[in-house]
């Protein structure tokens, strides 16, 4: 897996050509979107030939698609383990910012990409968190909601525009929120987040009850109309 800091390759040297090909990938892609990398740059990050690129992933769009597999399957794993007795060992928490802030940095240059592997990657991720929030594991409650595939999108769209807000969450911080030190302050306050209840239940039940109002006036203008 690629470290945090930009312009580096992996270190490990266990693994295979083409994870570190990958991994590479991940760093380019994030720090120069899909146009702006290039086959040679991602090849000297990895420490491989061009030659090797091309042979293990045909494309950069199947290189791309790899990317976008890998990282939805760390976001899937690490939010399982987040909720797991993994999550209590101390070891935990930095193995999972170190697999997952790389990835965060990818996200956040894809989701603005306006490609269509992108708007497939947002999709994707919308189709994860409603099987997640569809069947959570222990530890978190199924949402209350009329809509869980609105919810999900919701979800996954907050959770996004964390990560591609990063430079003006990270100014407003004072901290890099992608860095292995600044990451814990923003991870605090999304764990609080998601624990309060900002909003009373009479709050909700009203805010529901003036958009049901909305919905059937705007249906029986439209009825009108036809």
């Amino acid at each position: 897996m690629v470290t945090a800091g930009r312009g580096r390759a992996p270190a490990s040297e266990d693994l295979t050509a083409r994870a570190r090909i990958r991994d590479a990938a991940l760093l380019r892609f994030a720090e120069h979107g899909m146009r702006g990398a290039t086959y040679r740059g991602i090849a000297e990050a990895a420490g491989v030939s061009v030659g090797l690129v091309q042979h293990h992933f045909g494309s950069k769009e199947a290189l791309r698609a790899a990317c976008d597999a890998y990282v939805l399957d760390v976001v899937r794993r690490v939010s399982v383990q987040s909720t797991s007795g993994e999550s209590r060992d101390p070891g935990f928490l930095s193995a999972a910012m170190r697999a997952d802030l790389p990835v965060r940095r990818y996200l956040a240059r894809a989701l603005v990409d306006g490609s269509p592997a992108a708007a497939q990657l947002f999709d994707d991720l919308v189709e994860m968190t409603e099987r997640y929030l569809a069947d959570p594991p222990p530890g978190v409650s199924p949402p209350t909601t009329r809509d869980l595939h609105a919810y999900a999108a919701a979800t996954a769209a907050m959770s996004a525009g964390v990560v591609v807000l990063h430079e003006h969450l990270s100014r407003a911080l004072g901290t890099d929120t992608l860095s292995m030190e600044g990451s814990p302050r923003l991870r605090r306050a999304i764990l609080e987040v998601f624990d309060d209840r900002l909003l009373s239940r009479e709050i909700v039940e009203r805010g529901h009850a003036v958009l049901d109002q909305y919905e059937a006036a705007a249906a029986a203008e439209g009825d009108h109309d036809d």
